[in-house]
């Protein structure tokens, strides 16, 4: 395992570049490259296109092979590595909030997390032209209006990937009102779960009675409020304890838990062994 600090490796994009990278590779087996190989958070919103061949790679814990033709989007939050390519050609392409338009950045924090979207196949030429094009305009920095020309066309992009996973998704639809509190519910649960941790401060906030939020988010997920905090919780603690040389007291405090004892006895009951236990099997 590469030696830990106390923070989670986030790359940034290279500098001059106006917070928005692409390119497009062609390789089979292990990276070359240690920084997509070691587990990072990018410093964007991250996309890739399988053209040809797989990518095998490994996002907060769960492995997914991305086989062709297919899309997968990887918030900033996430942690991700990439495992192999098995006769790949990818398109990726990395874009930082403030270049995202905004009803495009709505829609990817709605759809995050996500899994690999399968494409249809008259739509896959339609992304690789629109990446061509993105790529072409990517290099042609001489131009007066650079980071505007850059910008729109990496929101088609953008709004090209949003396009697929809303076609195979619910959102697209018309949600039911459970349906559409689970999704508040859970949109306040990734911007608070470090520091509030009870239904009933969420039923608060979401204007509703307790009762009625699990019974809205246990209809639409099949687990109560509860779970779901417990779960946020413990995946950032497993990203903390994976990545970092954090103390498992320091990690506790972090995520808003004064007392180590309960801490460690919650990640104890939702992952089935200690933190120390949890650390110390992954280690390499």
């Amino acid at each position: 395992m590469p030696t830990k600090s106390k923070h989670i490796p986030v790359h940034t994009l290279p500098s001059g570049v106006s917070g928005i990278f692409i390119g497009r590779i062609v390789f089979n087996g292990v990276p070359e490259s240690k920084n997509i190989v070691r587990f990072h958070r990018d410093g964007g919103h991250s996309f890739i296109l399988q053209e040809k061949g797989s990518t095998h790679i490994e996002i907060d814990f769960q492995k997914h092979v991305i086989k062709a033709p297919a899309l997968i989007y990887i918030h900033p939050s996430q942690i991700h590595r990439v495992i192999a390519f098995k006769n790949a050609v990818v398109s990726s392409w990395i874009v930082t909030s403030e270049n995202i338009h905004p009803e495009y950045l709505k829609w990817l924090h709605d759809l995050s997390p996500v899994k690999a979207v399968s494409l249809k196949p008259d739509v896959l030429p339609v992304i690789i032209a629109a990446a061509s094009v993105c790529m072409q305009l990517y290099e042609r920095k001489q131009e007066k209006l650079y980071g505007a020309i850059l910008k729109d066309s990496c929101n088609t992009l953008v709004a090209l990937a949003v396009s697929q996973y809303l076609a195979q998704d619910k959102l697209t639809s018309k949600l039911t009102r459970f349906e559409v509190i689970t999704k508040a519910f859970r949109q306040a649960l990734e911007q608070q779960y470090a520091t509030v941790k009870s239904a009933t401060d969420y039923a608060k906030q979401l204007n509703v009675s307790t009762p009625y939020l699990n019974e809205c988010v246990k209809t639409a997920t099949g687990f109560p409020v509860s779970w779901h905090i417990q779960e946020r919780v413990v995946l950032e603690a497993k990203r903390l304890l994976y990545h970092t040389d954090k103390s498992v007291k320091e990690i506790a405090g972090e995520l808003g838990y004064d007392d180590y004892s309960y801490f460690t006895r919650l990640f104890a009951k939702v992952v089935g062994m200690t933190p120390l236990a949890f650390r110390n099997k992954n280690l390499d």
